[in-house]
């Protein structure tokens, strides 16, 4: 079908036949140019604009709110505290109020922005030309007289409320993240100093759970014990007995070097904390010959003969020892509990 057989109406408007020929009368992409601008209330009314600044600063200021009650939820709700708030059903009271107070510092920082932006700052579109990579000078210097008046238009410099909510609200969200260190584990403050070993306590043997006379103890032997009162079902046994756990061997008196190991022995019975002072494995084997103990996990060895000293392996002091006794009904007792912490060393540790 040739140009003359398509009927004049079905032709686009914008064209029209010239001896043949079409001639497009407008340019179908053509740059539409930007619509006029139209000024804010904000632009005309000073008034709007101080509820504007002050609708920011709220805002701003809310962040630092929520900011603290961020940090305080993590000293006042326990981890354990279980709270129902509908419609979420039974939920952690501490997680809850970290993720409304951090959403809500976040949130206001944000909204508390955008706001700012496109109430307060110049909404004037700049149509601007595109330019090689590498900068004029000319256009440097455009860059930052534009920068200049960015700033001036933005009222960063005038409205000192605004700025200086924002540099509050800016500078207190980041203790969010510092606060979180506090998931690292609890503090240990004296926990780990101590344990239930006490002046009086006997000596439990484990096997048994019957209380342990020096007859009992034969040379070249190990036993282990724990102490009195401690029961394998109580729900803190775990934890206790990781660091009151003992090992007792008895030596020839004349065969053990160190003078204070001797004196806290009983005729040749001596107590030190099994659990090894690496990472805290415990010990369990024992080679009568030479007294030497030895952790399974990394083969630190010590010597009980001569004060639990360390004489191969990656353990970094020796093995802790109890002072012990017989009470008036021939038991094994203890005079105290350790001198020094049991286990590996820690941070706060003198």
């Amino acid at each position: 079908m040739s140009s003359q057989d398509i009927p004049e109406e079905s032709l686009p408007a914008e064209q029209e036949h010239e001896r043949g020929a079409v001639a497009v009368k407008e340019d179908p992409f053509a740059d539409p140019g930007l619509p006029p601008h139209k000024p804010r209330i904000q632009d005309i009314d000073e008034r709007a604009a101080k509820r504007s600044e002050r609708a920011v600063a709220f805002m701003f200021t809310l962040s630092m709110l929520a900011t603290i009650g961020f940090i305080a939820s993590y000293v006042i709700f326990p981890v354990d505290k279980i709270v129902y708030i509908w419609p979420f059903g039974h939920v952690s009271a501490l997680n809850f109020a970290l993720g409304m107070t951090l959403g809500i510092a976040l949130f206001c920082i944000g909204a508390g922005a955008v706001h700012w932006a496109r109430t307060l700052m110049s909404d004037v579109e700049i149509a601007d030309e595109r330019h090689p990579i590498e900068a004029e000078p000319e256009v440097r210097a455009k860059v930052m007289a534009d920068f200049a008046a960015g700033a001036e238009e933005s009222g960063f410099g005038r409205r000192k409320l605004l700025r200086n909510t924002m540099f509050g609200a800016l500078a207190m969200v980041p203790l969010s993240g510092v606060m979180l260190l506090r998931d690292l584990g609890p503090l240990p403050e004296e926990k780990l100093r101590h344990t239930l070993w006490a002046k009086g306590k006997q000596l439990i043997n484990m096997n048994t759970n019957e209380p342990l006379r020096p007859e009992d103890i034969a040379v070249g032997s190990l036993t282990f014990a724990m102490p009195e009162g401690l029961n394998e079902h109580d729900h803190s046994f775990q934890t206790e007995i990781a660091k009151a756990a003992l090992m007792i061997v008895r030596i020839q008196p004349d065969e053990i070097k160190d003078k204070r190991e001797l004196a806290w022995s009983h005729d040749g019975i001596v107590a030190y904390s099994k659990i090894c002072t690496h990472v805290g494995c415990p010990i369990s084997l024992y080679e009568q010959q030479t007294h030497h103990v030895l952790c399974p996990c990394h083969q630190s060895t010590f010597d009980l003969s001569d004060g639990a000293r360390v004489i191969f392996g990656p353990a970094g002091h020796a093995l802790p020892q109890l002072r012990i006794g017989v009470n008036d009904e021939g038991f094994l007792e203890a005079l105290g509990d350790f001198e020094e912490p049991v286990g590996p060393a820690f941070w706060e540790r003198g």
